[in-house]
Parts: C-alpha cells; structure tokens; sequence
C-alpha cells in the first residue's frame, strides 16, 4: 500500500493564490472560463508572478493588460 504524503505547502499556497488570481480576472471581465483557461495557459508565467511576490489582485491586473 502507498504511504499517502503530504501536500507540499508551497503548492498548496500556489494553488490557492491562482483560485484568487482567477477572481479578480473575472472582476475584471473574463469570465470563469476563460480565467482558468488563461491560468492553465499560462501556469509558468503565474508561477514566476507568485514566487515573485505579487499579489493575486496584482498578478490578474498583469494580465489583463
């Protein structure tokens, strides 16, 4: 049997900031889809923006420019 592990934190943090990023990309227009879609998309970039330390508020506002 697999020893079940545990989620990695950092992960889990980066998770949960994108499911923020995702609403204020829909605040600012997109819809649900289209947000996720363009996360999916472009998960380097948001990866690199989280590590970075932007905000989600920050991060979406990117991105919609």
């Amino acid at each position: 049997m697999k020893k079940k592990s545990k989620p990695d934190p950092d992960e889990v943090a980066l998770i949960e900031w994108c499911i923020e990023v995702e609403g204020f990309l829909v605040a600012g227009g997109a819809t649900l889809r289209q947000a996720q879609e363009h996360i999916e998309e472009q998960a380097e970039w948001f990866t690199d923006q989280f590590y970075n330390g932007l905000t989600p508020e920050e991060a979406a506002a990117e991105a919609l420019n």
